[in-house]
């Protein structure tokens, strides 16, 4: 009996529905937010509280901070990323790799029913079946020759392609010295160098275009931390990350009307992990592809340029590489994040069996 996962099992745990991202996002809509922070000094004065009085300086000094805050981060996110472009759904064509299931797919069913024209391109068939507003190509991204007949066949039923989400993602799961060398020659095609192939194929027309387009790279906090048992993946993930960048320096001196997403979140809740056990439940939560599909829908739709980590240790992890390498080491032990995948089902290498009576799980 065949079954289709959507959330991988996870340790019980009495705080298992909190976590320090919960806490840290209703701190931002609520002691965080300016607005919030400046109803508590006209609170006072509603009270007619003196201007010189402790309380009401206190509070004036904390909510003109946190403005100062806000205002600070605008003005780095227009610096880093600059202005946004112009974004007509009506008008766009989106392209997304490995969207058949998971992340991808709810991306593009989402953008089909707000009228945006979606291409899937994948091996395996929509688990969905047909969307509305979005056209299913049968196609290998690692087959440069399938690209090129894809692209030709979008080019000629959709239109030009205006955004490029690369989220096609395979996980092998094996320790180096247990891999075949055509696993590790099948994971490096499909997680990096199938990116090189796609960008090659659809980033030209987004060049000529004077409305430009948007890049999404899809990539991993495990291409900064590795992991035991993901050699590959880790390495394929750095891979993407450091062309990502690259190749928004190349674009912001020559095409500046395109605009680049980086996403690098945590364990997402897809069968893609299926079985691995996050390190801890409240500092390293398994994502919901739904949240990261808003922050990756928000970007493209403001024309935007982003960098997106989810949860919260992925927006900090590149700080744990200037830590001492033996904190880091005491660090990865306390995590677990080095076991984590030996309970790894995967999407791909899943089958159920009944012996005696016991379900069995194995590859």
């Amino acid at each position: 009996m065949n079954a289709r996962y959507t959330t991988p099992p996870q340790r019980d745990s009495w705080f298992a529905p909190l976590s320090i991202d919960m806490f840290i996002k209703v701190l931002k809509t609520s002691f965080f937010h300016p607005f919030v922070a400046w109803i508590i000094p006209l609170c006072f004065r509603a009270q007619n509280m003196y201007w010189d009085a402790t309380p009401m300086l206190v509070s004036i000094g904390w909510a003109s901070l946190i403005s100062l805050a806000w205002i600070f981060n605008a003005i780095n996110n227009r610096l880093a990323f600059g202005m946004p472009r112009e974004v007509d759904l009506s008008e766009e064509v989106i392209i997304i790799t490995g969207g058949a299931s998971g992340l991808g797919l709810l991306i593009a069913e989402v953008y089909g029913m707000r009228g945006a024209t979606v291409a899937v391109l994948d091996v395996k068939e929509m688990e969905s079946g047909e969307a509305r507003g979005v056209t299913y190509y049968k196609c290998d991204v690692t087959d440069k020759a399938q690209i090129a007949r894809v692209a030709a066949e979008i080019e000629r039923d959709l239109g030009t392609p205006t955004v490029l989400i690369n989220n096609a993602a395979i996980v092998i799961g094996k320790r180096l010295l247990d891999m075949e060398i055509e696993e590790v020659e099948k994971s490096l095609a499909t997680n990096l160098i199938s990116h090189f192939y796609t960008l090659k194929t659809f980033l030209p027309a987004m060049a000529r275009s004077e409305s430009g387009g948007t890049v999404v790279t899809v990539s991993s906090v495990i291409g900064q931390l590795g992991a035991a048992h993901l050699t590959d993946y880790a390495a394929a993930k750095a891979g993407i990350t450091a062309m990502h960048k690259s190749l928004a320096a190349e674009l912001h001196e020559t095409h500046p009307q395109i605009r680049t997403v980086l996403v690098t979140p945590g364990q997402l809740s897809t069968p893609l992990f299926y079985g691995v056990q996050t390190p801890n439940a409240f500092l390293a939560p398994v994502v919901e592809p739904v949240d990261v599909a808003k922050e990756i829908i928000s970007a493209i739709d403001n024309g935007h340029s982003a960098a997106i980590g989810m949860p919260l240790y992925a927006r900090w992890v590149e700080w744990y590489n200037v830590l001492p390498l033996g904190i880091q080491a005491v660090v990865r032990s306390l995590a677990g994040l080095d076991v984590a995948m030996r309970t790894f089902i995967g999407r791909e290498g899943t089958r159920h069996s009944e012996k005696n009576g016991v379900l069995i799980q194995g590859f």
